[in-house]
């Protein structure tokens, strides 16, 4: 799996903008089939951080309906990771 292939995205949320101030947690939705290893070396050599702790937990996907028609969104997985002490949040990130 390739680096630009594990990490999808930021989560901006309620929760994740209340762990960033503390300015070392960061919380990416990730690729389903990614290990903490990956997300590590992944957040390592596109961010230019070093990492701490990795935590994953699966997002099981929400059953929706449009009339009498049912579907499900696809389950995902995030990752909540935590910078080393002394290390700052990427640039593009502090803002959001």
């Amino acid at each position: 799996m390739k680096l630009t292939d594990v990490i999808r995205r930021p989560l901006i949320t309620e929760k994740t903008t209340i762990l960033r101030e503390d300015g070392r947690t960061i919380v990416f939705q990730v690729a389903r089939g990614a290990n903490k290893i990956d997300i590590r070396r992944a957040v390592e050599q596109l961010l230019g951080a070093k990492v701490s702790d990795v935590r994953t937990a699966q997002a099981h996907g929400k059953m929706k309906r449009q009339g009498k028609f049912v579907g499900r969104r696809s389950d995902w997985k995030k990752a909540y990771v935590t910078l080393r002490v002394g290390e700052k949040l990427p640039e593009f990130l502090e803002g959001v």
